[in-house]
This record gives C-alpha cells, sequence and structure tokens, in this order.
C-alpha cells in the first residue's frame, strides 16, 4: 500500500508539472534566499535560455544578467511582504508579475513563487488609446478654431496688427481650451464681453449656452434669485412655480459674470462656493445643486483695490485671478485703429446701403483721437457719420466737435510761423481755452478740463478778452 501511495504522489506531482508548464503565464519559483529551484515552459521562453541554465542561479545574477528587471523575487525578499510590479523580461516585453511568499510549518519564508503575465499588448492598447484620446482632443481644438476664425468675418471687434493684439489673441487661444476660471480686465467698451464669447466659443463647451450677467444692471434686490434661482414661495411675490436662475441655466456651457465688481459683498460668498464646488443653493431651498458650468468674469475696476477697501472678497478675487487677460486700451495700440475703422466702415455701409469713404484728412484726425471709449466709441462713430455724413466722401466736418478740434488746433500752430516764444505760447493758450470753452459750454466745466481752477480761468479770459458766447456760470 505505501508503494502504491509513492508511486501515486509521483504520478500527481508529474501531472501537476504538466499542469503549469501547459499555462501561457510564467511560474518561476524560489527559495528564501532567492535561488531558482524551478520554472514552467513559458517562463523558459520569456528568459530566453534553457532552465538547466537557470536552475540554481540567484534571482540577483538573473538580474544583473538582463533577463529581468527587475526581479519580483528580489523585492519580495527586501520587503518581506507579496509585491506586484511591471518587469521586463529579456527585453522582450513588459509583464505584470506578482511575487508570493509561500511559508513553512512555522510561518517563515520558505519558497518565493512569481507569477507573470505578459502586458505588452495591453500596454500598447493603452498607449494608443491615449495617443488616440489626445488626437481626438486636437481635432476639437482645431475645429474649434476654424469655427471662430470663420465668424470672425461677421462680427469682429477684436482686430489689428498690433503686438499687444496678437499677443492678445495668442493668449486668448491658450487659454480657451483650458475649463477654468477666467478674469477679463480693462476698461469701458474695449471687448471684454466679445473677448468672453469668442474664449467660450473656441472652448469644448462652445455646444452649450453662453449666459451673460451684467452685474451693475441687475438690482441688487434680485440679483440673488436671478443668479441661483428660487423654490415656490421662497418670499413675498414669488412666482408659485418657482424660477430657474441664470447659473442652472449656463449648465454644460459658460457663465459669464461681467463687471464683476459691483457684485453685492453678501453674495461673493456664495459666488466662491458655487466656484470652488460647482455648487449652489436656490433662495428658500433645503439642498444644494450642482451646476457643470465654466465662470468667466469680467471688470472695469482695479479689484485690488476694492479688496484692499474691505469692498471685495480676497479669496473670491484670488480664486477669480486663475487665468487672468488683460485688455489694453484702444490709444495703446494706434496701430490697430486704421483696420477697425476700414472694417467697421464697410459693415455699416453693408448695413445701411451706403458708400462712404473716409479721407485722409479725417483719417490722420482719427488716428490721433486718443479714444476714451474705445472699440465701442469707435464702432458708434463710424455708424453715425456713415448715417449722417452729406456725402459719400467723409470731410472732418462730418466728425464731432471735440474730434474736429484737434485739427483746427494742429492748423492754428502751423500758422504761427516765426513768431517769439511768449507770443507763441499765448496764442497756443488762447486757442486751447477758446476751444475748451466751445465744447464745454460753461466756465466750471472748461475750468476741470483743463485742470484749472476757475478763478483762474476767468482771469485768463479777462487778459486775452475772449469774448463769452457761452452761459456764464462763475456766480
Amino acid at each position: 500500500m505505501e508503494k502504491d501511495a509513492e508511486i501515486l504522489a509521483l504520478s500527481s506531482i508529474g501531472r501537476f508539472i504538466d499542469i503549469l508548464n501547459a499555462l501561457a503565464d510564467g511560474i518561476f519559483i524560489s527559495d528564501a534566499q532567492g535561488t531558482t529551484l524551478w520554472l514552467n515552459n513559458a517562463s523558459e521562453n520569456l528568459c530566453g535560455i534553457p532552465k538547466s541554465e537557470i536552475i540554481g542561479k540567484n534571482v540577483t545574477d538573473l538580474e544583473e544578467m538582463g533577463i529581468f528587471n527587475p526581479s519580483v523575487t528580489r523585492l519580495v525578499l527586501e520587503s518581506g511582504k507579496p509585491t506586484t510590479t511591471i518587469q521586463m523580461v529579456n527585453s522582450k516585453g513588459k509583464f505584470l508579475v506578482t511575487g508570493h511568499i509561500i511559508p513553512d510549518e512555522d510561518g517563515k519564508p520558505e519558497l518565493i513563487v512569481a507569477h507573470s503575465r505578459d502586458i505588452t499588448e495591453a500596454a500598447r492598447a493603452s498607449s494608443q488609446l491615449e495617443e488616440t484620446v489626445a488626437l481626438l482632443k486636437r481635432y476639437s481644438e482645431e475645429i474649434q478654431q476654424m469655427k471662430w476664425e470663420a465668424s470672425q468675418s461677421s462680427s469682429q471687434t477684436l482686430i489689428g496688427n498690433s503686438r499687444s493684439y496678437l499677443a492678445l489673441l495668442e493668449l486668448m487661444k491658450k487659454v480657451a481650451p483650458i475649463d477654468t476660471t477666467v478674469l477679463i480686465r480693462g476698461e469701458t467698451g474695449v471687448g471684454k464681453s466679445y473677448l468672453a464669447e469668442q474664449i467660450h466659443q473656441l472652448s469644448e463647451r462652445s455646444s452649450g449656452p453662453f449666459i451673460h450677467v451684467n452685474c451693475s444692471a441687475i438690482p441688487e434686490t434680485l440679483i440673488e434669485s436671478e443668479l441661483f434661482g428660487y423654490h415656490k414661495g421662497a418670499f413675498t411675490g414669488a412666482s408659485h412655480s418657482g424660477k430657474i436662475g441664470l447659473v442652472k441655466m449656463a449648465d454644460k456651457g459658460t457663465l459669464f459674470l461681467d463687471e464683476i465688481s459691483e457684485l453685492p459683498y453678501h453674495l461673493q460668498s456664495k459666488l466662491l462656493l458655487l466656484l470652488q464646488n460647482k455648487t449652489f443653493m436656490p433662495i428658500g431651498g433645503t439642498k444644494t445643486y450642482t451646476a457643470d458650468i465654466r465662470i468667466i468674469a469680467a471688470t472695469n475696476a482695479n479689484l485690488q483695490e476694492l479688496v484692499r477697501l474691505g469692498k471685495f472678497r480676497h479669496d473670491l478675487y484670488y480664486r477669480l485671478n486663475i487665468l487672468p487677460i488683460h485688455v489694453p486700451p484702444l490709444r495703446e495700440r494706434k496701430d490697430d485703429v486704421f483696420p477697425l475703422l476700414h472694417h467697421n466702415l464697410q459693415k455699416f455701409n453693408r448695413k445701411h446701403n451706403q458708400k462712404r469713404r473716409f479721407t485722409s484728412e479725417v483719417l490722420d484726425v482719427l488716428h490721433q483721437y486718443d479714444w476714451p471709449g474705445n472699440v465701442r466709441e469707435l464702432e458708434n462713430l463710424v455708424e453715425r457719420i456713415v448715417i449722417t455724413s452729406k456725402l459719400d466722401e467723409i470731410h472732418v466736418t462730418d466728425l464731432p466737435e471735440e474730434m474736429r478740434s484737434i485739427r483746427e488746433l494742429e492748423d492754428g500752430l502751423l500758422t504761427l510761423g516765426s513768431l517769439p516764444l511768449t507770443d507763441r505760447m499765448e496764442k497756443i493758450e488762447i486757442e486751447f481755452i477758446m476751444q475748451a470753452l466751445r465744447i464745454h459750454k460753461t466756465t466750471r466745466k472748461t475750468a476741470a478740463a483743463l485742470g484749472i481752477t476757475q478763478s483762474l480761468l476767468m482771469r485768463r479770459i479777462k487778459k486775452y478778452e475772449i469774448q463769452l458766447d457761452i452761459e456764464d456760470d462763475t456766480i
């Protein structure tokens, strides 16, 4: 009976080895010192050398030979616990290898069994997937770029060739695909709203809504309900059906908060919560809601100064100022005045069915003008003179008085000839005063515009015997 049991045991071991050799995964067995005891056929094929040259060698020696790197058996022996790692075997590919500890009767490590599985194809597929996702993202950005460029021909306010304009355009293209908060700063009329909409159109949210909220145009008592909505019965006069706020309406798209400096202080904490967690609570609600939105804010105010004065939360300012964009005023990009004039002249000629054109004198005057109202002022001016000009050729006389005075002052200076310096200075001063009086109508406003006191202005008027054809408000 004992002989039969021994034969059966030997037979079982043989079958067990056959089973291990039939596996596609590698099996590598070593003792507690890392000496190789046995490996199956799959592991032998991976190592690339016969079993006879592997069995009896320590795993550190095999590692130095470059058979595998790193040795999971060594890692298990060093850590004293099962270990999984990615292993390169004989430069044939990547393998996911796990080392297991087989303890003896006393619980001490007796054997280390390493099980390896080829993940080369899986890794390649994963890499290809990542490349495909990156490629699709790049294609998406390029499509958005082409759509944006196609839209420029019909409704463009950011036009020009100046260095500051090109830098702004480049920054806008970089910022648009990044799904985070943007703060646009700039004077009134520079085109902040238009820039915000273009960022939306260039982003992956372009198919979603673009909700424009002018924080200065909504009464303080209504702005919270307009932004966050309310439940029925939330307050006296509330709609019985409640109201969806603009934040919820912007879901999957962009919420543009224009004139953010005008947001009441008590609402700034709610906006901060929305920025941080994308959550909000309607008025009268008991639970928060999630809004998948991107927020773009704009201001013509100095938010840092408002923070210093305690009128704007510092934590909200820092949260808004992640990607700041400064839009320069038109007076700082004079090279863009001509392209803007040309574009708007064509646009309003088409709109009003006219064939107006600028004279060189008009272009000179408009180029020298400081444009305190920026691009918006330029657009409004061009439309006005396209409508009001008597002839197709637009002359200096078609311009507003404050613009004509620039050319008149230049012409006056040219007639000074070779007068002594004192006489020249007096004539220039007289010209300035007379033009300022014509424009501002009263001596009080004229003095303020010239940066002098009203009494000093009156002394100058008396000295130069300037006739007042305006309302005298000195009393």
